[in-house]
């Protein structure tokens, strides 16, 4: 049982050093002209990835604090985005049991869609606060590449990190220990 505890408590520290890399890659100056296509949100979908595959590594507090981090690292409004995600992973959470059955194809559809109504969620949330925003195209192009860039996402987090699908099994022994 120990063994399981800090398998879990190092997953979770990972989570929370990945997420610390993405943002210094994030906003590292690697090129002092204006990016041509802006950067995917690989955050959101790193954890959407690890949310859906194994929901123990990644608690609600902890997404909740890695992602106002990134909103106050990267000059968005403190926590509106992190509530969106916090929302998004919550939906994502509780559809698990049935993605699975789906296969990869809806998990995919599924996580667009939820990213979709997040970065529309964020759109809408600023302008009725009266918020100055980038132009409507690239974020487009950002959503677009944010769900493009998914299904890397998951089979880095299974090949390198070792975040694989929960099996029915592992399922009642997680909910237990919770």
């Amino acid at each position: 049982m120990d063994e399981a505890v800090s398998h879990l408590w190092s997953m979770r520290a990972l989570y929370a050093l990945l997420a610390v890399f993405i943002l210094f890659l994030h906003l590292l100056p690697l090129n002092t002209q204006p990016d041509r296509w802006p950067f995917p949100e690989i955050l959101i979908a790193v954890t959407f990835a690890w949310v859906l595959r194994r929901p123990d590594y990644v608690p609600t507090l902890l997404v909740a604090a890695v992602m106002l981090l990134a909103d106050l690292l990267l000059q968005r409004p403190p926590g509106l985005l992190a509530a969106l995600v916090i929302l998004g992973t919550s939906y994502l959470r509780s559809a698990a049991t049935g993605m699975r059955d789906a296969g990869f194809v809806g998990e995919w559809i599924s996580v667009g869609v939820v990213i979709t109504a997040i970065f529309l969620a964020n759109r809408v949330a600023l302008s009725l606060f009266s918020v100055e925003q980038s132009a409507v195209g690239p974020v487009v192009i950002q959503l677009v590449l944010t769900i493009i860039a998914y299904p890397a996402i998951v089979m880095l987090s299974q090949s390198v990190f070792g975040v694989r699908r929960i099996s029915a099994a592992d399922a009642s022994t997680v909910g237990s220990r919770a």
